[in-house]
């Protein structure tokens, strides 16, 4: 399991409430931070992640962790569903998305809602599909979190599920681990004003179960068919399984 790191190491607060203030504090600069903390290549892999459900054709489709929402825009342009729900812990990046929907009059087609990933307040076999970009190492529970988009998940429905994970490769394991733990932390302290924020990047990151870990987790708690793509000499991974 998981080492359950937090963004605030000498606070009382549990993991869930710290990583929603931790959100709430980084929301307005947290767009801009993602493209350029990751020279854009973050859009290209949302988009790779997004292809994993072509041959799906969801129509009701769950983002959970969805933050100001890039993913599930991306998901709208690229798959065309009827309906896409995003609930995040974070009414701060919640406000950016609701923004962007508004902005770009797709209301009809895409809501948000405060919620969290481990209690989704949905009914059983509700979803064709759920995602999650960059979200399942926030989770206070991995295996209850990753169990409840299960039972939301309709059978057949499908989940896929981009997260960073650790090259192993020389020199890119060096210099990722460079990059994330030197300039990821400084450029995101003078951006953000939160040091902390992107201290907690590397850390969640290097405590997270990432590729054989994780599918094993994923069946542990009931899907099936998993996979692991990993993506830019494992840098980044997109894992999938079935209902």
């Amino acid at each position: 399991m998981a080492e359950n790191v937090t963004p605030y190491k000498n606070q009382q607060a549990t993991k869930k409430e710290q990583v929603a203030t931790m959100f709430n504090n980084i929301s307005k600069t947290y767009d801009f931070l993602n493209h350029f903390l990751s020279l854009g290549i973050d859009i290209i892999w949302r988009k790779k992640a997004i292809k994993e459900l072509l041959k799906d054709k969801p129509q009701y489709i769950l983002d959970v962790a969805t933050g100001t929402g890039d993913f599930a825009f991306e998901a709208l342009d690229i798959l065309k569903p009827k309906k896409i729900i995003g609930v995040d812990i974070s009414q701060g990046m919640l406000n950016i998305a609701d923004e962007k929907i508004i902005k770009r009059s797709k209301s009809e087609v895409f809501e948000v809602r405060l919620g969290d990933s481990e209690k989704l307040l949905f009914d059983d076999d509700t979803f064709d599909a759920v995602t999650v970009a960059y979200g399942v190492r926030n989770f206070e529970n991995l295996e209850k979190g990753v169990a409840d988009m299960l039972r939301v998940l309709k059978p057949g429905g499908k989940a896929v599920i981009l997260e960073f994970s650790k090259p192993k490769a020389f020199p890119i394991k060096q210099l990722y681990s460079f990059y994330f733990h030197y300039i990821t932390p400084t450029i995101g302290k003078i951006f953000s004003k939160d040091a902390s924020a992107y201290s907690y990047l590397p850390e969640s990151v290097e405590a997270f179960p990432d590729g054989s870990r994780f599918t094993d987790l994923m069946e542990k708690v009931g899907y099936k068919n998993t996979k692991c793509r990993p993506l830019a000499f494992g840098i980044c991974s997109i894992y999938t399984g079935v209902k």
